[in-house]
């Protein structure tokens, strides 16, 4: 448990009511690492210790105990007060799991309405002028993310095929030239979005230089900065 201690100054994700999903992957993944799982998994029992107790038999009932504390704890300081007064009279940290769990998680009739509407949303979108390759890509894969913790499938190649037809005309010829030297249907979401983001930091590139031969100005048969230093003006 030496790193587990250290491991739970790291704060899991708080949990509100929304995003249950996201929550739900995070905090078990959380628990198990501080190894409290087995005593939210499980409702053990801890049994009554015999008369000719030992003293192995008494530190590991005392330890069960301890681990069962702190997972109800645990479970109890990462929701947000809303949440904690509906949990907060159950017994057991598994009582507290199962009760979020049928509260938030909904039926597969609800997720799946959830997870179209996901898919509609994934469908509108657009990359706008004043947003980076980045900031769209994340966009689109924060959808899909979504959609997959409901259970649905939305593939990288279908990642792909949005932004293929939804980038701005700028980016065409990036995607010409991976027309003629790629197979489109096979290329992977990381390596379209290293050609564009390439072409991106072209263009930026060049507007930069642009702009700073804007600056420059003519002086005395020559082209100087403005700030620069000339020595005939001494």
């Amino acid at each position: 448990m030496e790193g587990g201690s250290n491991f739970s100054a790291m704060a899991p994700l708080f949990f509100d009511g929304d995003n249950y999903q996201m929550w739900v992957v995070r905090m078990e993944t959380y628990l198990e690492a501080l190894d409290l799982w087995e005593a939210v998994k499980e409702d053990y029992e801890i049994q009554s210790l015999p008369e000719n107790r030992m003293v192995a038999q008494i530190k590991s009932q005392k330890e069960k105990k301890m681990t069962r504390s702190k997972a109800k704890a645990c479970l109890f300081v990462v929701v947000s007060p809303m949440v904690f007064t509906k949990i907060m009279s159950l017994k057991s940290a598994k009582a507290i799991w199962d009760y979020l769990k049928a509260e938030y998680e909904g039926d597969e009739r609800i997720r799946g309405m959830q997870a179209l509407n996901l898919i509609r949303e994934f469908e509108l979108q657009r990359m706008k002028e004043s947003e980076s390759v980045k900031e769209y890509s994340d966009r689109l894969l924060s959808i899909a993310n979504k959609v997959r913790l409901l259970g649905s499938v939305l593939n990288d190649s279908r990642i792909v095929e949005k932004l293929l037809v939804t980038v701005p005309e700028s980016f065409e010829a990036t995607i010409t030239t991976l027309e003629n030297t790629k197979d489109l249907s096979k290329i992977s979401l990381a390596e379209l979005l290293n050609a564009l983001q390439a072409q991106e930091q072209r263009r930026v590139m060049r507007q930069d230089g642009v702009v700073e031969g804007a600056l420059l100005v003519k002086h005395e048969g020559g082209w100087r900065r403005p700030d620069a230093k000339c020595n005939k003006c001494n």
